[in-house]
Order: C-alpha cells, then structure tokens, then sequence
C-alpha cells in the first residue's frame, strides 16, 4: 500500500515545510501554513509531458505565428481577454460569490456553442439548477454540454471524449483527484487539479476557463501557484448591490494587463456597456464643491472617472483619513504634500475620498484630481464648470506626466469637457479641439485653478 505523509504548505507562495511554523520561511507570510495528508504515489511516470519533445533551437530561427482568436460573442469580454479566446489556453476568473462569474460564462457558451462544441462542468450546482439559471436569463442551450461532476478523473475523461473547443470548470476548489487522500479545496487538491487540467489543455488545443473561489481580502483562494499555472487571470470587481460588474485582467499571456470589461447586471445577464465612461460620471443638477472628474486609463481604454472628496472638522484627537477605490497610503502622502508645498493645513481634519461608481483606481495619476476634489472641499467652493485632470504629485510638490496622455484628452473632449488640468510634459503639440488647456509644472499652479474659477 502507499505511505501517507504530512507536510504543510504555504497557501500564499506553495512552499512546502515539514512542520508547522507561524511564519512561511520562504515569502514571510504568516499563519498560512495549512497541513495537506498525501498518499505518496507509485507511478512515477503517470503524467505525460505538456509536449512532444523538441531540440534546441536557436531564438531568430524559431516562427513567430500570430494566435487564431475565437470571439465569445460579448464584446467586453473580447476586450478584456485581448481579442478573444486562444487554443489551448487556461482561464482563471475570480470574484465574489454572486457577482455574476457563472452567468457571464454559461452566456459565454452559449454564444460559443452556434460555431464550436463547448462544455459546462459544474460541481457547484446540479445539472437541473444549470438549465434552470439558462432559462431564466434566456440562454438557448441547444448545443451546450453540461456534465455535473467533481471527481478529476471523470473530468479529464469527458474532456479527451467529447473534444470541446472551450470547457468551463465551476468551480477548481470543488474538484479532487483519487490520487490525493486530502478533501476538495486543499492546497494540494487544487494544485493538482489545476496542473492535470493544463496539461489536458496544452496536450489537446482545448481553451480551459477556470472559476476560483476568493477569500475575504479578495484574494484568490488556494496556493498563489494557481495563477503561475494559467496563462490569463481575470477578477470580477463591483459591489453585489449594483447592477454594475467590473471585469479586470491582472495577468493575460495573450493581451493586455489592466484591461477593463464593463458589464451591467439585467435580468437576462450580464450585458456589455459601450460607453463606461457615463457610469463613473455622477449627474449633478448643479455644480458641488469637492467633485471633480478625472481621466484614467485601464488597459487600451480611456475612463472618466469622478473624484469625490468630503473635509469636515474632526471631533476626534486622531482625524479619520478613509478612501475608497483609492489607495489610503498616497492619500496619507497627498495631505502631507499639500500642507508643505501649498500651505493647505489639513491636521484637524477629517479627510473622505471616493471613487464614484465602485471602480478602484490604482495609478497614481489620481493625485491631481484627489488634490483638487479635496481643496474644493475645504474651500466649499465647486471647481470650474467642465473641467477634468490627471497627473501624478511627487513629494517635491512637482507634478510627474501620466502615460497615454492624449488618448485621455481626446476621450474628455469626446464627452464634452471644456478644460483639462495636465502636467505640463503631457500638453499636446496639437490643440485638442474643443478643450482648453492647463499645462502645470507643480501643485501650487494646480491648485491656483480654484482662483480663477469665474474666468478660466
């Protein structure tokens, strides 16, 4: 009979120890070490290489082909995944339980299913929950194979039968493999899992779309090794209370990193948004102090996105400093940067910013509309009717250019903005058509903008 044995693994980086320890020795995490009970195996030749195997060869020799992509049928998706879907590669989409992830890919397949075979492997739901969900959105299933299982070995077996061009697994942390004595959603599960359904993908052409469960933090569950394995990584984004849902891809072999799918959530699914930009944009009957809009970039696409900010005196000896969709520690640095440079005291009060329409924006070219919102706050006087900005603030008060700085620009005036607060490096040599222009070289010149709000 086979050994068992135990051994702990790191859920953050895979590391493997032989005891337990509070802290991994390998990337410093604490408290991950998880306790996995393996049964050692006695084939050790019982995997088949991704490939067959081929010589050496020389970098300027090798043929460069471009990737045949099959189109999903929703554009946003496309968009996101950099074109469409690629032979052979692996999909890892996560989010929040609820936030749609099943319902974009059973539409998925549908779509698929008129040009292509496709398959759903469900072992979250029965078979009869599956087709009760396509009806109630509407999706014709005529020609889309579900199989409701979890056992790994099954799975592969279905896949190598069947022969689909694009198979969903719903979800990784359900599946266990015979081989392995330790229960659905190990590490060691997952790991293996996910390892013998890439090799099935890269061995037969098929595209694999894998859906993973996240923890609290928002973070995929199981080892961080899950997201080495696959060739593109997708999270879902958005408050379950909203009927808007983000589609980000943080790792995409075949495109774009950041991209950005926008969807709203109907009662027949999950349906594209052509112009996101509307979303972020709060209607306001009139101007309000501490708003203003800011152009940002997710991926190829352009975003207009309002930044608010509330300044209140704080009744508190520590005043809060809380942001959201923002990062808290530059708002931290932008407050400190505005006290020296601009002379704008904030010690003794409390500070709220926020990103209208749930998206989370992380380049730090929201420096210079967050210093704006938060002195237009403070003054309680609304900035410049039609005005927008982008820019980075360094801790010397000088304000750092923004990458794809016209593609921004041309998007505001597509919308209807009249006048743009840039960093200087990003003035276009050609005027934009329809927008004024204020090229700044630092914080204090920004700033000055809320002066001239009657005439500029």
């Amino acid at each position: 009979m086979a050994r068992a044995r135990s051994s702990f693994v790191c859920a953050d980086c895979g590391a493997v120890s032989a005891k337990w320890e509070g802290r991994c020795a390998q990337c410093g995490a604490w408290n991950t070490l998880q306790e996995v009970v393996e049964t050692a195996r006695t084939d050790r030749h019982r995997f088949a290489p991704l490939a067959a195997v081929t010589p050496v060869q020389r970098l300027a020799d090798i043929e460069a082909r471009e990737q045949v992509r099959t189109p999903t049928g929703l554009d946003e998706f496309d968009r996101v995944l950099g074109g469409g879907l690629v032979s052979g590669a692996v999909i890892l989409i996560g989010g929040d339980p609820g936030i749609g992830k099943s319902t974009l890919l059973l539409q998925t397949l549908a779509s698929l299913s008129t040009r292509v075979p496709v398959l759903y492997v469900t072992g979250e739901e029965s078979a009869e929950q599956v087709a009760l969900r396509a009806r109630r959105l509407g999706v014709a299933g005529d020609a889309v194979d579900v199989l409701a299982e979890i056992r790994l070995e099954q799975i592969t077996q279905a896949v190598l039968e069947h022969k689909p061009a694009v198979a969903v697994i719903d979800s990784i942390q359900t599946l266990y493999s015979g081989e392995l004595t330790a229960a659905p959603g190990s590490v060691s599960q997952v790991r293996e899992c996910a390892a013998q359904l890439t090799r099935i993908a890269k061995q037969t052409g098929v595209t694999l779309v894998l859906i993973g469960h996240v923890t609290k933090d928002g973070a995929l569950a199981g080892p961080r090794v899950l997201e080495h394995m696959v060739d593109t990584v997708l999270y879902f984004e958005g408050d379950t209370h909203s009927s808007f849902r983000l589609v980000r891809a943080i790792k995409n072999r075949f495109g774009a990193v950041n991209e950005l799918g926008v969807f709203a959530m109907t009662d027949r699914g999950l349906r594209g948004v052509n112009n996101p930009s509307a979303l972020f944009l709060a209607g306001h009957a009139r101007r309000v102090a501490g708003a203003c809009v800011m152009a940002t970039q997710e991926g190829t696409r352009p975003l207009l996105v309002e930044i608010q900010a509330l300044v209140d005196a704080s009744h508190a000896p520590n005043p809060r400093r809380l942001s959201v969709g923002l990062e808290g520690s530059r708002l931290a640095m932008l407050l400190a940067v505005l006290h020296r440079h601009a002379g704008v005291a904030s010690h003794d009060q409390d500070v709220f910013v926020n990103a209208v329409g749930g998206v989370r924006i992380t380049e730090p070219a929201a420096d210079l509309p967050v210093a704006l919102a938060i002195l237009s706050s403070m003054r309680n006087q609304a900035l410049p009717e039609g005005l927008l900005a982008f820019g980075e603030v360094g801790l010397a008060g000088e304000v750092r250019p923004a990458p794809r700085g016209q593609e921004r620009l041309r998007e505001a005036a597509k919308l209807g903005f009249k006048r743009a607060v840039i960093p200087r490096a990003n003035q276009p040599r050609q005027p934009v058509e329809g927008l004024l222009i204020h090229p700044v070289d630092r914080i204090e010149d920004a700033l000055a903008v809320l002066s001239h709000s009657d005439t500029c």
